[in-house]
């Protein structure tokens, strides 16, 4: 494929790491991560093959949800640093070809927010209607209510006007009216600033409730919103958080051949579907997935991703497989949580089995689609279940193996002990151990950046001959890329039939030295070891692709 058009798109076959800046590195020895640490690691970054950073929300916050309850959207925490600080670190990562997003959470604000303060001043303030009021709750729907553990009800009471506001999370972050024009006019605002400031897009949390009720036709406001991006900067992006089933999400896209609304979407389904499958050691139901998924516009992109920063929530599966992946990877009751998913980071689910580590990151960088990194599954952090919910797997980054953050941490969760802690994981030692976790997702990263087929091509899912075994075909521009990949802890025998390719005679392997000869009517076999991956590229035989020298 031409670079040049690959380019253009940059986003349809990038390499997303999100990261907090709280937790990633700290710069001035205060024990908080800041910008300053980040910029200093950006060259961590870049080795690894990261294109894109996603930034957790760094702005000023009473901090009851760990940042996203916002009280100034134009500035910057200051125990991270100031605007100087962020300018100096998005020119940093430019430099080294990166760009930067960051989340943007303006379906609700925090209760301290000055815009909420004016608008709980009177029922007649002039920010009354920034923000959603009743004169009585509305009934309770305990299947609406995302946080059970901590509220009851959807509707808070202000006692001063004596009125109720609308909360769609916690009781300290009303939502934003974004029927209102004047509120979608100030997010209009909101992202123009942070786009002048260099950022080249933003995540959007909770998409669907950022539109809900909001009259008229909601999806507007996100078309608007896309063009106002694409007038400032016609690569921009917006990558957007829709938990919804297939033919629902799709809407989210937008409307035109191109896609005018949500650039990319994260796919749950098949997230959700790939932890089935490795509880089972059988990909069935993660390939059903990639074969009932449609096809985004052409200029849109699917996210694809193992963890994030929530609770690897299992909603679209049934009860019984639920309870299937609970049983394999949190079977305790402090590992699970909103009796919907699991507050744990993969290494601890999968016990340490840098097999079975390998294998899955490996699924994700060939899956159709872009991936999506949370920081430090590059070196297997694991996680700390004292921490309360979802705050389980927000540890700090561990550089070395003193950690690297001063002597006195004071991040909102501590590290991991024991097996996880910053003596046996840290990035200091994987950085000179070439069978590490840490080597292999760079190798990884640099064969899907070489492969834009993967991401870009027309992919098919092949019947591999074994239960155990997904094997799928990317094609584009003549070019063919076909990943094979064994869930089970037993040796497979995989058969395939490679239409095509009659041009070829030998499979090149891009993991591992080797190659697997192609006969005529393309019918290959060749074994597969426990957890095996392999990546083969069809290839002329007198200019085979290079080959990786790494293990698996």
């Amino acid at each position: 494929m031409r670079l040049t058009h690959t380019a253009d798109l940059w986003w349809k076959n990038a390499v997303v790491y999100c990261l907090d800046v709280e937790t990633y590195k700290d710069g001035n020895g205060d024990g908080i991560g800041d910008f300053r640490g980040l910029t200093q690691q950006v060259d961590h970054l870049e080795r690894l093959g990261v294109t894109c950073i996603w930034l957790m929300p760094f702005f000023p916050s009473p901090s009851r949800d760990d940042g996203y309850d916002i009280s100034d959207f134009y500035s910057v925490d200051p125990r991270l640093g100031s605007l100087g600080d962020f300018v100096e670190f998005v020119r940093t990562a430019r430099d080294r070809g990166m760009r930067v997003i960051a989340d943007l959470v303006v379906n609700h604000t925090s209760d301290e927010h000055p815009w909420f303060t004016e608008a709980r001043s009177s029922r007649d303030s002039a920010k009354r209607d920034w923000y959603i009021w009743r004169d009585e709750p509305g009934p309770v729907d305990p299947g609406a209510i995302v946080f059970p553990d901590k509220e009851d009800s959807l509707w808070e009471l202000d006692e001063k006007t004596g009125q109720y506001y609308y909360h769609s999370f916690y009781r300290f972050q009303p939502d934003l009216n974004t029927g209102n024009p004047e509120v979608r006019d100030e997010i209009a605002r909101i992202l123009g600033f942070w786009m002048e400031l260099g950022l080249s897009g933003f995540r959007v949390d909770a998409v669907p409730f950022l539109i809900e009720d909001i009259g008229g036709d909601p999806h507007e406001f996100l078309a608007d919103l896309r063009a106002f991006m694409n007038r400032r900067d016609g690569t921009s992006i917006l990558l957007g958080e829709v938990n919804l089933p297939y033919p629902d999400l799709m809407r989210f896209f937008g409307d035109s051949g191109n896609g005018d609304e949500v650039t990319m979407c994260f796919d749950f389904i098949a997230m959700q579907r790939f932890h089935l499958s490795m509880a089972r050691q059988n990909p069935e139901l993660l390939a059903d997935a990639l074969r009932e998924r449609p096809e985004p516009p052409d200029d849109s992109q699917w996210a694809m991703f193992l963890r994030n920063h929530d609770e690897l929530t299992l909603d679209k599966l049934t009860e019984s497989q639920k309870q299937e992946v609970f049983d394999a990877f949190g079977p305790q009751k402090n590992m699970q949580v909103y009796d919907r998913g699991l507050r744990r980071r993969l290494p601890p689910m999968l016990d340490g089995d840098v097999r079975r580590l390998k294998l899955a990151y490996s699924v994700l960088f060939s899956m159709p689609g872009t991936p999506v990194l949370f920081y430090g599954e590059e070196i297997g952090l694991g996680e700390n279940l004292e921490a309360e919910g979802r705050m389980a797997v927000r540890v700090p980054m561990q550089w070395s193996a003193g950690g690297g953050f001063s002597a006195d941490p004071k991040t909102p969760v501590a590290s991991p002990t024991g097996r996880y802690g910053p003596r046996n994981v840290n990035v200091a030692d994987q950085r000179r151990d070439p069978d590490s976790l840490l080597r292999w997702i760079m190798l990884l990263i640099e064969r899907y950046r070489e492969s834009p087929e993967l991401a870009w091509g027309t992919y098919e899912i092949l019947d591999a001959g074994d239960e155990a075994v997904l094997a799928h075909r990317a094609d584009a521009d003549g070019r063919t890329v076909v990943a094979v990949h064994n869930f089970a802890d037993r040796e497979a025998q995989v058969e395939l039939t490679l239409d095509g390719l009659d041009h070829c005679e030998v499979l090149v392997d891009l993991l591992v030295d080797g190659t697997v000869k192609l006969p005529a009517g393309g019918r290959v076999k060749f074994p597969l070891e426990p957890y095996g991956t392999r990546w083969l590229t069809a290839s002329a035989p007198e200019a085979p692709p290079k080959g990786g020298s790494a293990k698996n």
